[in-house]
């Protein structure tokens, strides 16, 4: 695998373990990052092809170097997860029988100072995924108005201190590194408050990336995409490492299972709802401990999957 695109891949045997059962078919992984998950599905589906897509370039050159000894089993494509669906329609293929979502910043991405994704280290913010898009972090940092930067730092979970944030951060324009930013957030929280959490700016970062990205407004319309192009017996398995992206699963794949059904709990349906899937954990699956103390940061990881009924 690509040394610039290394990526452990977390919780590797559930993902393994849960695409066992499915069909000999096509299993599309939908953010296929270093292709370590696609290398692990592939060898356990020795009769299935795989489509890999994602949204970087680089994650598609390097998991075009890390899947080459699969041959034509394997197509790759550059495309955003929710594209899945053209994807499928350009190369002539209808049903699948799994997909895959490890959503979220790789790895990789994080630890490439000049992407812009990581506080870690001074670079232009940029973080886009794929750098033919726009905007960037910088164009978002410094040109939403004061509402709009302290609702994007309220809902990633700064409820105490984004307006003051964002203040901090307009009084500051331009702002066109991640140093400079991460200097900003921290000097504009209290030092008091800067000593236990983490990183100050951790969550600033984290919304502007997934701002920047589009990640929570694509993910409703790819989950429904995935759920229906899967055939009979087919399963979707879906990583989330923010509470936001995991909302959205697991409320894609409730309604998915009960047919989106308006009757009260506890009484027959009466509606006409039709369910499409079962769910195949009751709630999320976490990383097991051993594997959080030899990857922290699949800490946050929570794996959702279902079954095409």
């Amino acid at each position: 695998m690509s040394q610039v695109f290394s990526h452990e891949p977390v919780m590797l045997d559930s993902v393994v373990e849960l695409f066992r059962p499915v069909p000999a078919g096509v299993i599309v992984d939908a953010t296929i990052g270093g292709g370590g998950h696609a290398r692990a599905v592939l060898h356990a589906h020795p009769q299935s092809r795989l489509v890999g897509i994602d949204r970087d370039a680089a994650a598609i050159e390097a998991a075009g170097a890390a899947l080459a000894g699969f041959g034509g089993r394997v197509t790759l494509r550059q495309a955003r997860f929710d594209e899945l669906g053209d994807v499928l329609d350009e190369l002539g293929i209808d049903g699948v029988s799994g997909v895959l979502f490890d959503l979220g910043v790789s790895s990789a991405q994080f630890d490439q100072a000049e992407r812009g994704f990581s506080y870690r280290a001074d670079a232009p913010l940029d973080m886009r995924m794929d750098r033919r898009e726009s905007p960037t972090a910088a164009d978002i940092v410094n040109e939403y108005e004061l509402d709009e930067l302290t609702r994007l730092f309220r809902e990633s979970g700064e409820t105490r201190f984004a307006r003051r944030i964002a203040k901090a951060v307009i009084a500051a324009r331009p702002v066109t590194t991640t140093g400079q930013l991460a200097d900003v957030v921290r000097t504009a929280i209290p030092a008091a408050t800067r000593r236990t959490g983490g990183h100050p700016a951790r969550r600033v970062f984290q919304a502007l990336r997934i701002e920047v990205n589009r990640e929570l407004e694509i993910l409703p319309h790819a989950i429904d995409t995935a759920i229906e192009r899967l055939v009979s017996e087919g399963r979707l398995v879906v990583l989330a490492y923010h509470s936001g992206e995991d909302r959205i699963v697991k409320d894609r794949l409730r309604g998915a299972a009960t047919g989106d059904c308006t009757c009260p709990p506890g009484l027959p349906c009466v509606c006409g709802a039709v369910p499409t899937v079962r769910l195949l954990n009751r709630g999320a699956r976490k990383p097991s401990a051993e594997e959080v103390a030899r990857n922290p940061r699949a800490e946050a990881a929570r794996l959702r999957a279902a079954e095409k009924l």
